[in-house]
């Protein structure tokens, strides 16, 4: 038997995932106060986001959502986030994989998390743009299940200041 050994990078990327993760059940808890807001960057193409197919028409590969003060039925499970924005006047309820955000910012605090690529995401593959229809179901499978929890301090995390060199 071969003993594996410890994937600290894995490690990591779970790690800023539950701080993400924790951070919007804060939210979803408590509100968010003041001008506390977070800019959130994934990428559209993964299997799982699940959005209307002319929003993935505009936004292939990526987009960045802010939740600050019009959202709706924001809702955090053990995997993902669903949240209900607004685009051009059409509201639309949004599912995001944490394995698919790339970044996690609350720029009233100087707050930002990159998140690296690998872990889940390796296992996320590409996926067909969803109908209306189709994320209004997820919606209502998806909305009861919510987590809780606190938020961090101002800081910038990289991994560039863990590795070797």
């Amino acid at each position: 038997m071969s003993v594996e050994p410890i994937d600290y990078l894995d490690l990591t990327r779970k790690a800023l995932r539950g701080v993400m993760s924790e951070s919007l059940s804060h939210a979803v808890e408590n509100g968010l106060v003041g001008e506390q807001h977070f800019y959130i960057t994934f990428r559209t193409n993964l299997r799982g986001v699940v959005m209307p197919d002319w929003l993935q028409e505009q936004y292939p590969e990526e987009m960045t959502i802010v939740v600050q003060h019009e959202y709706w039925d924001l809702a955090v499970m053990p995997d993902r986030f669903s949240i209900g924005l607004s685009f051009s006047a059409r509201q639309v309820t949004l599912v995001i994989p944490f394995a698919a955000v790339k970044t996690f910012a609350d720029p009233s605090v100087n707050f930002q998390l990159d998140i690296p690529p690998g872990g889940l995401d390796q296992e996320v593959e590409p996926m067909a743009a969803v109908s209306d229809a189709d994320v209004q179901a997820d919606e209502t499978d998806e909305a009861s299940e919510t987590s809780e929890s606190p938020s961090s301090e101002a800081t910038v995390v990289s991994l560039d200041a863990f590795r070797k060199k």
